[in-house]
């Protein structure tokens, strides 16, 4: 058996399907809709919408099978995320690759496989829609243009959920994504009875940058500034863009002295991206953090105002700051 390698951009497809929020989510008509569809047609025993994560293979609609995931070293889809095209095993057990795999020489018993590899955007496969077999077959052109056209329904589906949750941007949640995000963090929280934090992040002089250097470069340093969000704060934390230069995350569970080393770490890593990219200007940022206790009554707006508040009266100081040392 050969196990699928890693896409080369292993790192930036895991962050935009994790950014979707769609792993270990419930089923949803509209893709069951598309494998029963795909499962009458093609006259297979079973047909999946399957994510491939770090060490998974995550089902979002599975027609034929009990499972909801398998290794991700096992799958047949792992492969077939390496390419654009259709990937098509007509007979597993003549193919070294598989003929020796579990999933061929145990249940569901594979004998035949092709899947169409799901774009999120030009070079990001985040799964793929397949149909399965017990026994070998061929795909005519006929069939591959159809498994095509249902795999092009499904992209559309999942990129109506990103255009809905998601900026395109800077890669994290809009502010109606972070906001449905934190809604079910904040109940987490009070269920558990986990204390929250809520950073507001604000480029200083973004306007300036706009205007002296064009919106090209003021995109350029909202992408390389969520970036090191990205990178800097813990995977479970929620960070979304509430609009223009503006920023939001929220923590839970975590010390105020942890929170203070959390942005010491982003400020150098902002730093040391400043020298990085090399550009005639610097960005630079404001912050505020607000804390509240899992039982707080403020809502999510209170909370978000609440440390935008403390980001502004940041904001007067440095800017009264810089005045006073003119």
């Amino acid at each position: 058996m050969k196990e699928p390698k890693q896409p080369p951009n292993e790192a930036e497809r895991l962050h935009a399907l994790r950014a979707l929020k769609i792993l270990d989510t419930s089923y949803e008509e509209r893709f069951d809709r598309i494998t029963r569809m795909a499962k009458q047609m093609f006259k297979v025993p079973i047909t999946l919408v399957s994510l491939i994560d770090e060490d998974r293979q995550w089902f979002k609609s599975c027609q034929g099978l009990e499972v909801t995931e398998t290794p991700r070293a096992l799958s047949f889809c792992g492969h077939a995320i390496n390419q654009d095209e259709v990937f098509i095993v007509p007979d597993t057990l003549k193919d070294e690759r598989f003929a020796d795999n579990p999933l061929v020489t145990g249940d569901p018993k594979v004998r035949f496989y092709a899947g169409y590899p799901l774009k999120l955007r030009p070079g990001i496969n985040l799964g793929t829609l397949c149909i399965i077999d017990s026994k070998p077959r061929e795909l005519s052109a006929e069939d591959k243009q159809l498994l095509e056209d249902f795999g092009a329904m499904i992209e559309q589906e999942i990129k109506s959920m990103q255009w809905a949750t998601f900026d395109d941007l800077t890669m994290v949640s809009c502010r109606r994504g972070f906001m449905s995000l934190a809604d079910y963090a904040k109940k987490v929280c009070h269920r558990d009875k986990m204390s929250m934090v809520f950073i507001l992040l604000d480029l200083d002089k973004f306007k300036e940058i706009n205007d002296l250097y064009g919106h090209y470069e003021g995109d350029i340093a909202l992408i390389q500034f969520a970036k090191v969000m990205r990178e800097t704060f813990r995977e479970s934390d929620i960070i979304g863009r509430l609009g223009g230069d503006e920023f939001v995350i929220m923590l839970s569970d975590i010390t105020s002295d942890k929170v203070s080393a959390l942005l010491s770490r982003f400020d150098d890593a902002v730093a040391d991206m400043n020298v990085r990219i090399n550009k005639p200007y610097k960005i630079e940022f404001s912050v505020g953090v607000a804390s509240f206790p899992y039982d707080t009554k403020k809502s999510l707006d209170d909370m978000v105002a609440t440390a935008d508040l403390a980001m502004y009266e940041q904001k007067k100081r440095k800017k009264s700051e810089a005045e006073t040392s003119e």
